[in-house]
């Protein structure tokens, strides 16, 4: 089993970006981008598409270009002028990647820089969740009944796209239901607008360009229209929210029209989509992403580890088994997933738990579609409590979190934030140096402890 888990991924009890706002049922999707981005190019920022909020400022001075957009930011004239200067650019590598001149000018008409977008991807780390706040929405029994009543009005859509691709109806629901409410939060942001904006003014230039590249080549294609092409202010595009790339390379006509359809009423070859893009990196019917277990005394929580695989009945026999008490099924390598510490719910995750992280690295949204998934299917909810009394860390305390275990000799090799693996590795020496359980759970009071 092979994964890119660097320092910058985000683990399920970090904080997670959720929407200012949102409601019962919203698209609650974490992001972890900087992973994405080496991986699968899905959705490549921490942050969840945020329905359009107005950012008018009270006055317009003179140097500032009006913008007939109510949502939109003023944008200084040189700033406008600039991008423009960029477009000109962009158009002839465009061109060199065969993209026709038509076609440019058809989306690029209208197009202007937004500065809610800048606005958005720099300043996304402060929305935050812990996981069990984040599974609250994003497994709520308001999901889990409307998810239901998705599966029966598109159930021979669903059964269909099951029996050809091979990857059950409720993990594609679940999906359905993270990424976009069952289709009721699909985007409003015009895709080459918020493209050509992060390629011209974001902090990853180069991979926004390449995801305006491939939506210019979507649009030649004839698949859609520019104005059509609407996303979340990140560029992740329909039903599933899809970034261009993933489109071209996964994207299919199901329904045989002739175009490969994401964006519209009818949910079928995003859909189809999605279930091609998880057979492509292995999907395994009939495994689960993970199975709730429960620990033994004594349990040496140096073995919770992603590295550290062995078959269930192996498991068994060091007293990890189900929640019935009994082993569970032998239906693959497993390893221990403590996602709030020892203090919180424990799982024995699968190899398509891996493949879930190919969606979405953040392992809260792997849980969130995972155990989605088994309640529409008529599974319980988990029984395992969480640290409810915890809160969680701010951005500015996990940099903290991260200086103090280096300074102490306990190198997180990096200081960015995020709480992946290395860092787990780190808190996990720390806490095995200082007598404490040792189950790499970076909490407030480890940070005190630092402190």
């Amino acid at each position: 089993m092979t994964r890119l888990r660097s320092a910058g991924l985000l683990a399920a009890a970090t904080l997670l970006p959720v929407p200012a706002g949102a409601g019962p049922d919203a698209s609650p999707r974490p992001e972890a981008r900087a992973a994405a981005a080496l991986t699968t190019e899905l959705r490549p920022a921490i942050a969840v598409f945020l329905p359009g909020t107005s950012l008018r400022p009270r006055h317009r001075p003179a140097d500032l270009v009006t913008v007939a957009t109510e949502n939109r930011m003023p944008v200084p004239a040189a700033k406008d002028a600039a991008f423009r200067d960029w477009i000109g650019g962009f158009r002839a590598r465009a061109r060199a990647q065969g993209i026709r001149d038509d076609v440019f000018d058809a989306a690029f008409r209208g197009v202007r820089y937004d500065a809610a977008i800048i606005e958005r991807d720099r300043n996304q780390s402060e929305f935050t969740k812990t996981i069990w706040d984040y599974l609250d929405s994003a497994v709520s029994e308001t999901r889990i009944r409307n998810g239901r009543a998705a599966l029966e009005r598109h159930g021979a859509t669903l059964a269909r796209i099951e029996a050809r691709y091979g990857v059950e109806k409720e993990v594609v629901a679940a999906i359905w239901g993270l990424e976009s409410a069952y289709g009721t939060f699909r985007g409003e942001t015009d895709v080459i607008e918020a493209m050509a904006t992060l390629a011209f003014d974001g902090r990853r230039g180069a991979f926004f360009e390449e995801q305006l590249v491939a939506a210019l080549k979507i649009l030649q294609s004839g698949d859609t229209t520019a104005r059509n092409m609407r996303g979340s202010w990140a560029g992740a595009m329909g039903h599933t929210q899809f970034m261009p790339t993933s489109y071209l390379a996964h994207a299919e006509d199901f329904d045989g029209d002739g175009r490969r359809e994401i964006w519209g009423e009818d949910p079928t070859d995003a859909l189809a989509s999605t279930a091609a893009y998880l057979k492509h990196f292995g999907w395994v019917k009939g495994m689960p992403w993970g199975v709730e277990v429960q620990l033994p005394q004594g349990f040496d929580y140096r073995l919770a580890d992603r590295e550290i695989l062995k078959m269930p009945s192996d498991w068994a026999r060091r007293g990890v088994v189900g929640m019935d008490g009994r082993p569970v099924r032998d239906f693959g390598a497993a390893s221990v997933l403590l996602p709030a510490g020892s203090k919180g719910a424990a799982f024995l995750i699968f190899k398509n738990f891996e493949v879930l992280e190919r969606y979405n690295t953040a392992d809260a949204y792997v849980i969130g579609v995972g155990h989605l998934s088994d309640r529409l299917r008529g599974g319980p909810p988990f029984r395992g409590g969480w640290p409810r009394g915890d809160r969680a860390l701010t951005y500015d305390e996990r940099k903290e979190m991260q200086r103090r275990l280096t300074r102490a000799g306990f190198d997180t090799q990096g200081i960015d934030g995020r709480i992946g693996p290395l860092t787990i590795a780190a808190v996990r020496a720390f806490q095995q140096s200082r007598g404490i359980v040792p189950d790499g759970y970076a909490s407030l009071a480890l940070l005190e402890r630092l402190r």
